[in-house]
């Protein structure tokens, strides 16, 4: 078999020809027909004779690859470009270039190259369409060279690639008030901080190894020991997002489903308060945070931020199983001191009461609950009655709440929610 691989280069044509010139011959010696043996033998040699020049041919091609953007949103586009530069002292010939692209991303694009000249650079571009979420690979780039009759081909392949995350198209929010925060948190306690300083904060005794230049003089010249200020972290207002991830909560598939809708949702609040100065941090409905490697910590904070929570977005995936809420991440405790935004889908009377539970005693609570009959999927009547009972159990428990279906207005949502006008009420 190894010696059949000297004709793995050879394209169709040049098969063709070959086997043709093979059975030719054969033909001809069995009927002693010389003139055909010699058309035979031509068509042998044509395509050894290829096989022969394009393995003596030592082709120099470099690649340098990029793209305009490497984050796009969803139904975005963005362009990719190759410099291809031929090194060598002659001329390349007709080259095909192919670059491997998903297909979330488009077609793998494919383009003919003419002659390169010794020490010539070629652009060749290529648009890219983001038509669903996630973290793609572009490329590795394969150049094909072809001999001038297209019997013979030699291909080089090259490792370079580039990443395209496409994520979620978020949706401007209306600037308000998160009313109902208690003292501690909200836009009030970012005033206070504002005016008094991070360093007015209660001092405590000196230990050893404390900084020096921490030390409170004027609490240490009144309790007359040596006193220092606390080394805490400065205040930020704190936002925990849960997304329902559960695949039973939810219907409809790929980019229109209400799970990419509370995708969706919970980037653009993320988005919306990150640029505010929250701190936010996103689980699942068991507690689970949702994280990407890259991240140092559970919570984002800072408009520098939104970067790497729409990347977080753009690969959380719907698929976890189990219906309530167990996990001890999530409490009431762990919300006491902050505000508590829910995207939820189908709910079930228990686990409606195990999430309307967790609302922070002293901050605000919001949820947005799906209803997925809107979407496509489900063979049974809408039961919009479950929706407004869930709405019902989060009032009493003090959240405010709404029902979302496939057309409604996250902005117009968000302002009802986040002013109080839809409080109590779906």
């Amino acid at each position: 078999m190894s010696g059949w691989r000297i004709l793995t280069p050879l394209t169709r044509r040049g098969s063709t020809l070959l086997w043709c010139g093979v059975g030719m011959t054969c033909v001809a010696f069995l009927f002693g027909q010389r003139d055909l043996i010699r058309v035979g033998v031509f068509l042998i040699a044509l395509p050894a004779l290829s096989l022969f020049v394009m393995s003596r041919i030592r082709f120099k091609v470099s690649i340098t690859r990029g793209v305009s953007q490497n984050r796009i949103p969803v139904n975005g586009s963005t362009e990719t470009a190759l410099k291809l530069h031929n090194v060598a002292r002659i001329s390349s010939g007709l080259l095909l270039l192919e670059d491997a692209i998903p297909w979330e991303l488009g077609r793998s694009q494919r383009v003919v190259v003419d002659r390169l000249q010794p020490n010539q650079w070629r652009d060749v571009n290529c648009t890219l369409y983001g038509t669903a979420r996630g973290r793609y690979t572009i490329g590795p780039t394969s150049i094909t060279l072809v001999d001038p009759f297209g019997l013979c081909r030699t291909t080089r392949n090259f490792s370079a690639t580039d990443t395209v995350t496409v994520v979620p198209a978020t949706i401007a929010l209306p600037t308000t008030s998160l009313h109902g925060d208690w003292a501690g948190v909200g836009e009030s306690r970012a005033r206070a901080i504002a005016s008094t300083g991070d360093d007015d904060v209660i001092p405590r005794e000196y230990r050893i190894g404390d900084d020096l230049r921490r030390v409170h003089w004027k609490s240490t010249a009144r309790s007359g020991e040596l006193m220092v200020r606390r080394e805490e972290q400065p205040w930020r207002n704190r936002v925990t997002l849960v997304l329902d991830c559960r695949e039973s909560a939810h219907r409809g598939s790929g980019p229109d489903s209400s799970f990419e809708w509370a995708v969706t949702a919970a980037a653009s609040v993320g988005q919306h308060l990150l640029e505010r100065g929250f701190g936010v941090r996103i689980m699942d409905t068991y507690g689970t945070p949702i994280v990407s490697p890259s991240q140092a910590s559970e919570s984002l904070s800072g408009s520098e931020s939104v970067g790497a929570l729409l990347d977080l977005m753009a690969t959380v995936e719907c698929g976890q199983a189990g219906t309530a809420p167990t996990n001890h991440s999530l409490s009431p405790e762990a919300f006491s001191d902050g505000v508590l935004i829910a995207l939820l889908g189908d709910l079930e009377l228990k686990d409606a009461e195990s999430i309307a539970a967790l609302r922070p005693r002293r901050g605000t609570a919001l949820a947005f609950i799906l209803d997925t009959s809107s979407w496509g999927g489900r063979s049974q009547i809408p039961d919009h009655a479950g929706q407004s009972r869930s709405a019902a159990l989060f009032a009493v428990h003090g959240w405010r709440s709404a029902i979302c279906g496939r057309d409604s207005d996250l902005a117009d949502t968000w302002r009802s929610l986040s002013t109080g006008a839809l409080a109590g009420a779906s």
